[in-house]
């Protein structure tokens, strides 16, 4: 975001909004990924420990979380930079 038309108090509130919203999407999304890995592959509550299977199965479901997110991430930036180019040409 272009924030050179803000005094620098407003660009210094401005990044700090900007900055919390990333901490509440980054929670977000660490949340989910808890709630989801535990709800699909945690189900044996016999022992404090994960078995092997859970273990492995929660490493799997975090991994494959985590590579679509970045991939989410890629094609939003590829479409942001493709409209950012679109209105510079303008």
């Amino acid at each position: 975001m272009d924030f050179s038309n803000f005094n620098p108090a407003e660009q210094a509130h401005m990044t700090k909004i900007i900055e919390k919203k990333q901490m509440q999407d980054f929670l977000k999304m660490y949340s989910n990924i808890v709630e989801k890995c535990f709800n699909t592959c945690c189900n044996d509550f016999t022992t404090k420990a994960l078995t092997s299977k859970e273990e492995a199965c929660v490493m799997h479901c975090t991994e494959k979380f985590i590579k679509h997110s970045e991939r989410v991430g890629a094609r939003f930036s590829e479409m942001n930079a493709e409209v950012m180019n679109a209105q510079n040409q303008s």
